[in-house]
């Protein structure tokens, strides 16, 4: 059943509205939704190694217009809608305990949370509640998410087939290391920030 899961997922990902996909998750990601665009970015560049600069082009655009979407949310919202977000996920406590960390160090933790598997949402939202500067959070959003997806691309796009020999030969086991990394990123918000 996984193994069709893969094969449907690699079929989705050379289709013709793919780019426009990638595009819509990885804006939503970076301000409400809950799953990265790794999950379809991956299977893009496998499928066509060759829009591998493309797909991490689109990523990076959509990623960081989202993250000023919830910047938005945090900033003019926050009462109505980002407070409800932040409390589906779990994430009021901690939100207040990194609030001073924050002000000194914004710029290094949108930098380091954007590269990282960290919930990218909870730092656009956090930005626009603390007021970060606009240009700082989207200088720093640009160059994480950007290093981010152009660097995943470029090692799926240089070791492309056995990548994708060993994806398919590992599939159960790198399905289960991926959510538990997904699970551990949540985890890490709610109980360590």
């Amino acid at each position: 059943m996984l193994q069709r899961l893969y094969d449907r997922t690699l079929a989705l990902a050379a289709h013709r509205h793919a780019l426009s996909g990638l595009a819509v998750i990885s804006f939503v990601e970076s301000s409400v939704f809950p799953i990265p665009p790794d999950v379809l970015l991956i299977p893009m560049v496998l499928a066509d190694r060759t829009r591998a600069w493309l797909i991490a082009a689109i990523c990076t655009v959509a990623s960081v217009l989202g993250g000023l979407l919830g910047y938005a949310i945090g900033y003019y919202l926050f009462d109505a809608v980002g407070q409800p977000i932040l409390e589906f996920y779990g994430y009021t406590d901690k939100f207040h305990e990194m609030r001073a960390f924050y002000a000194e160090w914004g710029f290094w933790f949108v930098a380091a949370a954007g590269f990282t598997p960290f919930p990218y949402k909870v730092i656009t939202i956090t930005s626009g509640v603390m007021a970060l500067d606009p240009l700082v959070f989207l200088v720093a959003s640009t160059v994480s998410r950007g290093a981010r997806f152009f660097v995943e691309c470029a090692l799926l796009w240089y070791f492309g087939p056995p990548i994708r020999r060993f994806i398919e030969n590992n599939l159960p086991a790198l399905t289960v290391a991926f959510f538990v990394i997904l699970f551990g990123g949540f985890v890490a918000v709610r109980y360590v920030f």
